[in-house]
């Protein structure tokens, strides 16, 4: 056989383990064929280099030219070169205020607090008590007119206890349920549709963020967070929190997991300063777990709890602990923002000095301080880093961190 027709042989065997693949190998299938799925008369008649070279012509697809991670990255890339821009043009003032979700519990502080152009706002019930969605939404729309840089416009609307809007008939026939009461009627695909029925209720009148999902374990009635959890395993409450995360993210509804590391069976850290005394074992193998799962789900916000985590830092509390934060970052993988809860509760306010307590969040990692007491911290953080005590490139990281957010949310209009 000359050698003309030993390629035309090679040629028509290759075409053939396209058309009949072995062992499974399907058309357009980019594994690389093993040596017994090739010719082994052709392979000794022809260089191996040229044969690998027709090989990965004709069989092994080469890499797809719309890849999604690459087109991610490219998204990615042109938003933080927006939000750089965005940046460049704030005072440090502006740049501190950004940092801020403002807990506003009356009309008139939220109304006030959009004069200071904070980050975000977040809304209470008596904001809802006497409105009904058509005034509900000309609220909101009313507080974003006032905004340089639209507003995270928040509320805790978890369902079960902890409901600021579906309390009240005007929005909803009857409350949203708990997680745990979902849970019972009707597992993960009950929940998927809660889920999807609280966000179609909030974006309808001008909230993008729900201060939620509960990631907390607990399987105890007795525990604090019982009835906010969903009082399951952590491998369920991890599922749990996959599916959660998902609808909300079709949504585009900003998505908070919450408390950071895991609240357990500690008490209310609204009443004081709760103490954990479980093993870093006991986190790694069960709280973390549903922390994770939202975090590989694109969850946009972390909020971190009161409670001081002895395995972890036994003098601070976790909102205030770098070696918390540092956690998160390093051992969680997430690179999203990271939020305190109230710091005007009882467990920061009994353990800090006033002023100190945002710039004592802000040196633990914090990118957002979820406060009432907004007049005097947002000078006092400024004051910081006019002083050296915190550094600006630590600002400037946080408020990337929110612009990008309010950038997957789209809230801020990409560049053309």
């Amino acid at each position: 056989m000359n050698h003309k027709w030993k390629a035309v042989g090679l040629i028509f065997l290759l075409f053939l383990s396209v058309l009949f693949p072995v062992d499974g190998m399907k058309v357009g299938d980019n594994r690389r064929a093993e040596p017994e799925q090739i010719s082994t008369q052709a392979a000794s008649e022809r260089p191996a280099e040229e044969l690998n070279t027709e090989v990965s012509t004709e069989v092994i697809a080469g890499p797809a030219e719309d890849d999604p991670e690459t087109e991610a990255d490219t998204e990615l890339a042109k938003k933080y070169e927006q939000a750089e821009k965005i940046l460049a043009e704030m005072t440090l003032e502006e740049k501190v205020a950004q940092m801020f979700l403002v807990c506003c519990r009356k009309d008139e502080v939220a109304r006030d607090a959009s004069g200071y152009h904070v980050g975000g706002i977040l809304l209470f019930a008596a904001s809802f008590k006497n409105r009904n969605p058509e005034t509900a939404l000309a609220f909101t729309e009313e507080l974003q007119g006032n905004a340089d840089i639209p507003f995270l416009m928040a509320v805790d609307e978890e369902g079960g206890t902890v409901v600021r809007i579906s309390r009240y008939p005007a929005f909803r026939d009857e409350k949203f349920m708990a997680p745990g009461e979902l849970y019972e009627a009707g597992g993960y695909d009950k929940i998927r549709e809660d889920t999807i029925q609280k966000c179609e209720l909030l974006t309808s009148i001008g909230i993008n963020v729900n201060m939620a999902p509960v990631c907390d374990v607990s399987g105890d009635d007795s525990d604090f967070i019982y009835e906010r959890a969903l009082g399951e395993d952590a491998e369920k409450t991890a599922e749990y929190i996959e599916t959660v995360v998902k609808e909300m993210k079709n949504a585009k509804m900003g998505i908070v997991l919450k408390h950071f590391p895991g609240y357990g069976n500690n008490g209310d850290t609204h009443k004081g300063i709760m103490y954990d005394e479980r093993s870093m074992d006991v986190f790694e193998s069960e709280d973390f777990l549903p922390f994770q799962s939202g975090i590989a789900e694109g969850a946009d916000a972390v909020l971190v709890s009161h409670t001081i985590v002895k395995c972890m830092d036994e003098e601070y509390p976790a909102s205030l602990s770098k070696e918390v934060h540092d956690i998160l970052r390093e051992k969680l993988k997430f690179e999203g923002v990271i939020l305190t809860d109230d710091l005007d509760m009882d467990a920061i306010t009994e353990y800090t000095d006033g002023r100190s307590a945002a710039v004592q969040a802000v040196l633990a990692g914090n990118d957002m301080l979820c406060c009432g007491d907004y007049k005097n911290q947002i000078p006092a953080v400024v004051e910081a880093v006019e002083e050296g005590t915190i550094d600006e490139a630590q600002i400037d990281e946080s408020v990337l961190r929110i612009l990008i957010w309010k950038m997957n949310l789209g809230l801020i209009p990409k560049e053309s």
